[in-house]
């Protein structure tokens, strides 16, 4: 047995960590080997082992020492690991936090959350039942999600009576399956977890073995670079503002996920591209600081005020920064019973954004079983890995997985469940963005009369448009778009103002959550290009409007124009308003209706 006797429990805490995924087939052995190292490296708490030693006792059970881990009644009842329990153990080199993930398929799901926190892995296979289905599922999960260190353990080599040929044999075939999916095993080492055979220390019943135990092989395991080394990545979860005692500040606050930052650095915002400069960092109930780095939550406020949302990715303007897109090609797996299909909405949730996603294209789904691929598939079935393309209608800031995992993951939502998940492979850029594509689609497949838009513009003496009024809320835009659609009303012109709130009492009754604004402005687009179709000259206010919203309500207006008009509006940055103004008042009427009369909506004749 090997303890590490020399570190007493106030130093543990300065030790290097390392995260460590258990995985395998159900029954195969994983949750015995871990209770037998927090056994044998004296990691349980006093007591532990001798209070599971009498409930089996007291039990009429066999003990075993999966018991050590399994706390909750249904794995009691069941023999079977249903979550990603943690615990802890330690060497004489470092400290461990071991996830156990569950074997069986039904709970993949829990078992691809372990792995994703995980730098190495031990992957646990029976001697006696061999290299199973799940066996080759779970090594290319843990391939998929970055994890290239792993250790393979045969475990009950009892039951062949440490038959080396056996052992031999597994080695080979797995060892062929995993250097097909881009992963070289540190080593293979023969257990009997249950008799502690080379657990802590190697085992005279494997003479014919020259490797480690599995305690010192998960010390030969090199421990990942800290994200603090990484470039920054801090996803804005909120902003906050203070208007007690005169406190002005606005408050971005997040989590750093990767990298450091310190009062002073200059940052970008993604997708947004706008750039500012770090003036403060701030922290609740604590003293000012002028650094903060990977895993600490924090706030920061800036030289420039500029506008910005939650969902925003943070990065340094002097280091590399995160890729911008709307079209992710990834490596994804399924775990719905409801198969993804394409055309149907999702939601997908990458760092601190939330958006509404779409299966466009599957190029292959592949059987982790055997690695056989399969093409031309129309939809991605439960337990599928399918390399494929998904789309959004906002641009999403991320990185690829194998620079930065921690913004290079991403889950699927459907039906507010975890339906899927999977690691970014490439971000292209597209010329033709989802949403162009569906107003190309729309067009050719509009069935028109024939009164031509020309007819309509010389019957009601106006080019149609859509006008939409932006900016901060409580600035007078409501006031100011109502106002417009009755001066212009007065003057003969076939114009509508749409209330935000009469659409969303009608048809967007459906969309309550922030969340949804995505879909509720596709659906404002939508209606919008009817009235524009129709000839009208369509009047909204809208706040906080951002420059991706803005190309969504734009592009599904097509083919009639858009006409912005920015009141007190900091916030588009790409775009700028057709008309700024400060005050919604009756100069603010006057400037409207030239800029109208300019652009030719409004006929001069007709004044």
């Amino acid at each position: 047995m090997k303890t590490d006797t020399n570190i007493s429990p106030g130093k543990t805490a300065s030790r290097e960590q390392m995260n460590i995924v258990v995985v395998g087939h159900v029954d195969h052995g994983k949750s015995t080997v871990i209770g037998r190292l927090l056994a044998d490296t004296g990691s349980l708490p006093q007591g532990k082992l001798e209070m599971v030693q009498q409930q089996c006792r007291q039990n009429a059970r066999p003990f075993e020492y999966a018991f050590l881990l399994d706390a909750l009644k249904d794995e009691q009842a069941q023999g079977i690991t249903i979550d990603s329990a943690r615990c802890f153990f330690k060497s004489a080199k470092r400290e461990y936090i071991i996830i156990d993930a569950p074997g069986h398929i039904e709970f993949l799901k829990n078992m691809i959350s372990g792995a994703a926190r995980a730098e190495a892995g031990l992957l646990v296979i029976d001697a006696h039942e061999g290299v199973q289905e799940n066996s080759r599922r779970h090594g290319y999960l843990v391939s998929m999600l970055g994890v290239r260190q792993l250790a393979v353990c045969v475990n009950k080599m009892d039951l062949v009576n440490f038959d080396q040929g056996k052992f031999d044999a597994i080695c080979q075939e797995y060892t062929e399956f995993l250097n097909r999916i881009g992963i070289t095993p540190k080593a293979f080492i023969p257990l009997s977890a249950r008799n502690g055979d080379n657990i802590t220390e190697v085992s005279q019943n494997t003479p014919w073995y020259k490797g480690h135990s599995v305690l010192d092989m998960l010390d030969e395991f090199q421990k990942e670079p800290a994200p603090v080394n990484k470039p920054l990545r801090l996803p804005v979860q909120d902003i906050y503002k203070f208007t007690a005692e005169n406190d002005d500040r606005r408050i971005i606050a997040g989590r750093i996920l990767t990298g450091s930052l310190d009062v002073g650095d200059e940052i970008v915002f993604l997708p947004s591209g706008k750039k500012s400069q770090v003036a403060s960092i701030e922290a609740f109930n604590s003293r000012a600081c002028t650094t903060a780095s990977a895993g600490e939550s924090m706030g920061i406020t800036l030289s420039t005020q500029i506008y910005v949302k939650p969902g925003e990715l943070i990065c340094k303007a002097d280091q590399v920064p995160g890729k911008v897109t709307s079209k992710l090609q990834v490596n994804m797996f399924w775990l719905s019973p409801n198969p993804m299909v394409m055309g149907k909405r999702y939601k997908m949730k990458l760092a601190g954004v939330r958006t509404p996603v779409w299966l466009t294209d599957i190029a292959t789904v592949l059987d982790a079983s055997d690695l056989s691929t399969t093409a031309n598939r129309l939809q991605i079935e439960k337990h599928d890995m399918a390399e494929c393309t998904l789309e959004t209608y906002q641009s999403v800031a991320c990185d690829l997985a194998e620079d930065l995992p921690q913004t290079g993951r991403f889950v699927i939502i459907d039906n507010y469940e975890i339906a899927g998940g999977g690691v970014i492979l490439d971000a292209p850029q597209d010329s033709d963005t989802l949403i162009q594509k569906h107003v190309h689609l729309r067009e050719q497949a509009w069935d028109r009369s024939s009164i031509t838009t020309e007819m309509r513009t010389g019957r009601f003496v106006q080019r149609s448009a859509l006008v939409v009024l932006c900016g901060p809320a409580g600035v007078g835009k409501k006031k100011l778009a109502k106002s417009l659609e009755e001066y212009l009303f007065s003057s003969g012109r076939l114009v509508y103002y749409l209330g935000l709130s009469n659409s969303l009492i009608g048809i967007d009754s459906d969309l309550r959550h922030a969340d949804e604004r995505v879909e509720f402005l596709r659906r404002l687009g939508e209606m919008a290009h009817l009235f524009t179709d129709a000839g009208v000259i369509l009047i909204t206010a809208i706040s906080d409007l951002n420059d991706d919203e803005l190309n969504i309500l734009d592009t599904l207006n097509q083919p009639s124009e858009l006409v912005v008009i920015g009141v007190q509006d900091h916030n588009l940055f790409r775009r700028k308003p057709d008309l700024s103004i400060e005050t919604a008042d009756r100069d603010a009427m006057r400037e409207i209706h030239e800029l109208l009369h300019a652009k030719e909506y409004l006929p001069e004749y007709f004044l």
